[in-house]
């Protein structure tokens, strides 16, 4: 699918960025050109250590912000596809600093939309967040804000062969900043804080993530927002897998911080239709058929009052589960035997 194509990553020195190299690579793609784009000179050269341009001759890094869009021109230059995964995304860091979040996840947004239109760019798709669906939060806010402008970014094409989608997950497993992370480095200590006990969450995988964008790639009409069908957990069962040890501590939810993830509200389900491993939201503004569409993919609209939330979904992970994803995917230690998680 990707073979003899030019690709650029937006943040691509991130945990996204990384995974989605590794699997290119890994599944030998014959990419023409790989274009790190970001901001961050040293997370560059750490990454140039792993995935070398002498080693991978296909590799470029690219230094350069979304918030300019001159720059981001320069970096489309014979870029046949787009990955848009640069962003600001802790919540109580875009609560205190509104404006900085604005500015990269919805201007800078629409900096990658103006760059691609006005380059050769064939297709593109940006990461969004389960927080972008009926968002309480501002990151969830400039999520929903940039999840419309890849959408409509369709209406403008005019003749231009270039297609716009968004693909929508939950917490990705072992981000940086994410819980698990964050537990593994505090049981040492005895006690865990957790927010709620009440607390749910999707999760995915970095691996699972990008098939699940590689596959939109492959399928796309434009205007899509693609969303993976994922399991849920609760957060002491994390707690649980992590350590079983430590004692809770309650501390209280952050601001802007829900007990339970949305990724298909109820509005939003009168315009998605379900396939077998993923839900589909259509553009609100018809860019094709969408019965089509649906037939095409072998799919049926949601039936009425349907939402996707991680405190009613139907598929759960328990805490023997969660431990085996841990140690298969995080493995913080090398030398730690899996026992060492029971």
């Amino acid at each position: 699918m990707l073979t003899d194509q030019s690709i650029l990553i937006t943040g691509g020195t991130g945990s996204f960025g990384k995974q989605f190299v590794k699997t290119i690579l890994k599944n030998k793609n014959s990419v023409r050109r790989l274009v790190i784009f970001s901001r961050d000179e040293l997370k560059q050269y750490e990454m140039a250590q792993e995935f070398s341009p002498e080693k991978y001759p296909q590799i470029r890094y690219f230094i350069g912000d979304i918030r300019d869009k001159d720059r981001l021109k320069k970096a489309m230059q014979d870029i046949d596809v787009v990955i848009h995964a640069a962003a600001l995304k802790h919540v109580p860091i875009a609560e205190y600093n509104p404006f900085e979040c604005i500015k990269t996840n919805v201007l800078g947004a629409q900096n990658v939309v103006d760059a691609c239109l006005e380059t050769q760019v064939k297709k593109v798709v940006a990461l969004s967040t389960d927080k972008a669906a009926a968002p309480i939060n501002l990151y969830g806010a400039t999520k929903l804000c940039s999840d419309k402008l890849f959408v409509a970014a369709n209406n403008m094409k005019g003749k231009r062969d270039i297609k716009f989608s968004v693909v929508r997950y939950g917490n990705v497993m072992g981000s940086r900043g994410s819980v698990i992370p964050f537990f593994l480095k505090e049981r040492n200590k005895g006690i865990l804080p957790i927010t709620d006990k009440r607390m749910t969450r999707f999760n995915i995988t970095l691996e699972d993530g990008v098939k699940l964008v590689l596959q939109a790639l492959d399928i796309m009409w434009g205007g899509e927002i693609f969303i993976p069908k994922i399991a849920s957990y609760h957060i002491t069962d994390v707690a649980e897998a992590i350590a079983p040890e430590c004692k809770l501590k309650t501390v209280g939810i952050r601001p802007g911080e829900k007990l339970h993830e949305e990724m298909v509200t109820v509005t939003d389900a009168l315009n998605t239709v379900e396939f077998k491993d993923y839900f589909v939201i259509l553009p609100s503004l018809p860019l094709w058929d969408s019965k089509q569409f649906t037939h095409h993919f072998s799919g049926k609209p949601c039936r009425d009052g349907f939402a996707y939330n991680s405190g009613t979904n139907t598929e759960w992970l328990n805490v023997e589960t969660l431990r085996q994803l841990i140690f298969t995917y995080i493995n913080p230690d090398a030398n730690r035997r899996q026992d060492d998680y029971r």
